[in-house]
């Protein structure tokens, strides 16, 4: 990045007149970044040339024999320790290096082995305690605490076979979020390589480009869905060893599918022993100190991003994440909490001015456009994704327009008002116009993800879209002979509501393994409360692999939905126009690239001879290629998709057709 070009006035004020009163923070931001920036790389061009740390830091095989390194500012003494010294505290003490870097060079090829524990024995002020490196790739039980601890590895280079996918151009995001644990039916922890046998090949058969994985960096507490990291280079060992995950990657670019790591860098675990804290006996190593450093509503640590060995420590891993295990980008979970001071907790944002004050943390902004610039820099086609409920201004810009950089957000506003609407509106009293205005309104030129349900309406003690509507007949009620008003409409809207956040509620879309096809219940981990139990923390494929069930109906319609977005670029356009509003009949009327989209959310009221305009898409003759209504799909087969509407003119000029629109019933045309 040329940073001498990085002076306002700033693009992201020509996309958003209204930042104009903000123009001074916007290039205190700027200020800020440049500072920072140059204080890590000086005038270096690349960032990728400083993210190096995991290549220094941490267990590495030399040409004589083994190093071992570790930044650790307040020890005053380091000691490995480990199986291949008896865990002796003193036999291989540590050298202090400049910058509060600790070294051990072992000598000899066997000095260390493929698979051996190791810790560090760290002393301060008279006291001495057992630490992890903070760079450890590989970690297991320990089997004589039964806790986490690290281990020597170094396999054979794994077998890649995905050579230049890197230089593939990314398309708009379909995304299939996933957690490779519960990916299994049996009521156990899957694995790497199950998931990638298993599951990827349904999620290429469904369509979707970009598979999506959670809790994948290390976590001692498999119930906490991965948000408690403690070791950031480790690949989660509860799914089995690196090379699996590895092995999961290849085979998902072989199949054209792109990997996302939902990466938290937001907090850490408070864990001591097995994470950062205390790493070096001090409280301020990696996190911010005192109460600053503490979030209140989650009890984990954050991170103090002003300090630049904190800034090495974490590109380095998102670096790390890319060259070792070909991911092909990030999302980033709780941006909202990194931004601002109060963390987001309780605010409504509901001005400019509530961006820009003293309650934003420009050091995490700063943190954000560095991790951003980085991600491109190794692969220009990377995607970054921003998890931010607040809206930050920018966060989907370029850098040098005055923005954080990256690619997409998630339209967090879409499953809270979905999940709202369907709890507390009657389906009589659904506004169209409000619906509109939910799914289409965003920042200017930012893109986002749309999704209808996130994977915490699917957590105990909530429910996801499907369960919610159809409660306690999901038991009774999923045979495909089954009919009732309840199940009906549960079905009916399930196909609606997801189409429609498709089709125009984002540049990209997002659902959480299993919720396309209305997996049944929730989500509980194996805990005390449950008796450990992993019969709610799995996926029951056998429900729709089932072709009693309508189970069947909702996959396959998703599966069409999804194909469809792909076979047009659907998502790849700018975004859809409004052909229609009706509150009185609940109608929608849109289109989107070269398709039109019409819904009737009426819940009892068929219309006749809806006159469709088409001003958008132009004059001739139009087709219904998909729909809702369709026998495959459990509807009642009554929108013709061989009848051909040719448009004429009304009397004011406006070209359309007639259409007949059933209740409760979405549908696709196309110009034929």
């Amino acid at each position: 990045m040329d940073v001498q070009k990085l002076s306002g006035p700033y693009g992201i004020i020509q996309a958003d007149p209204w930042l104009t009163p903000y123009s001074g923070e916007i290039d205190l931001r700027m200020d800020r970044f440049r500072e920072r920036r140059g204080q890590l790389v000086g005038n270096a061009a690349r960032l990728t040339d400083f993210a190096n740390g995991h290549l220094y830091f941490g267990i590495h095989r030399t040409e004589t024999g083994w190093a071992v390194r570790e930044w650790l500012p307040g020890a005053d003494a380091v000691y490995l320790t480990g199986d291949f010294n008896k865990w002796s505290h003193d036999l291989h003490p540590m050298e202090k290096k400049e910058n509060g870097v600790w070294e051990i060079l072992l000598e000899g090829k066997d000095a260390l082995r493929h698979g051996q524990y190791i810790k560090l024995w760290v002393e301060r002020n008279g006291a001495g305690f057992e630490r992890l490196p903070a760079y450890a790739t590989r970690l297991s039980s320990d089997p004589r605490t039964h806790l986490l601890c690290s281990q020597v590895w170094d396999p054979e280079p794994f077998p890649w076979t995905d050579e230049g996918y890197r230089e593939k151009e990314k398309p708009a995001p379909l995304i299939y979020e996933a957690h490779i644990g519960m990916a299994t039916e049996e009521e156990r922890i899957g694995t790497y390589r199950e998931f990638a046998d298993n599951v990827l090949p349904r999620i290429r058969k469904l369509g979707y480009n970009t598979v999506q994985l959670m809790a994948v960096q290390e976590h001692p507490y498999y119930g906490s869905f991965g948000y408690q990291v403690t070791n950031f280079f480790g690949a989660a060992h509860w799914y089995g060893e690196p090379e699996g995950l590895k092995y999961l990657i290849n085979r998902a670019h072989e199949t054209g599918i792109r990997v996302l790591l939902d990466v938290v860098h937001s907090h850490a675990c408070p864990n001591v022993g097995e994470g950062l804290q205390y790493q070096d006996g001090t409280d301020g190593q990696y996190f911010l100190e005192g109460n600053e450093g503490r979030h209140p509503a989650w009890g984990t640590r954050l991170f103090n991003y002003r300090r630049p060995e904190v800034l090495h420590f974490l590109l380095s891993n998102l670096k790390f994440w890319m060259d070792e295990y070909h991911f092909d980008g990030f999302r980033f979970d709780g941006v909202t909490s990194m931004i601002y001071h109060d963390h987001g907790l309780g605010t409504a944002f509901t001005d400019y001015g509530m961006y820009f004050n003293m309650n934003t943390d420009l050091d995490a902004i700063n943190y954000l456009q560095l991790a951003n610039e980085l991600i491109h820099e190794v692969n220009p086609n990377a995607t970054s994704i921003a998890e931010d409920m607040s809206g930050m201004p920018g966060m989907c810009l370029p850098i040098e327009q005055g923005g954080i950089g990256f690619d997409y957000r998630l339209a967090m506003g879409e499953p809270d008002y979905w999940i709202k609407l369907l709890k507390d509106t009657r389906d009589e009293d659904w506004q169209m116009g409000a619906l509109w205005h939910e799914m289409t309104t965003r920042r200017p030129q930012e893109k986002v993800v749309g999704y209808c349900e996130s994977h915490d309406q699917a957590l105990v003690g909530d429910k996801t879209i499907l369960f919610r509507m159809a409660d306690a007949e999901m038991y009774t009620g999923m045979t495909k002979e089954y009919h009732s008003m309840t199940m009906d409409r549960a079905i009916e809207l399930h196909k609606m509501i997801r189409l429609l956040t498709l089709s125009c509620g984002g540049d990209g879309y997002l659902n959480f393994m299993g919720n396309e096809f209305g997996h049944p219940e929730w989500i509980d981990f194996p805990r005390e409360g449950n008796g450990w139990s992993y019969k709610y923390c799995r996926r029951q494929w056998q429900l729709v692999d089932n072709p009693l069930l309508k189970y069947e109906w909702l996959n396959d319609f998703d599966a069409a939905m999804i194909h469809l977005a792909k076979e047009h670029r659907l998502l790849e356009d700018p975004g859809a126009r409004n052909l229609w509003i009706d509150e009185g009949r609940k109608i929608l009327a849109f289109s989107r690239g070269d398709l039109v989209f019409v819904f009737d959310f009426h819940n009892s009221y068929s219309e006749q001879n809806f006159r469709l305009p088409v001003s958008t898409t132009g004059e001739g003759s139009y087709r219904v290629i998909l729909s809702t209504d369709e026998i495959r799909f459990g509807g009642a087969g009554l929108i013709a998709h061989d009848y051909v509407y040719r448009t004429d003119r009304d009397r004011d000029g406006g070209i359309g057709f007639n259409i007949y629109v059933p209740a409760r019933t979405a549908m696709v045309l196309q110009k034929v």
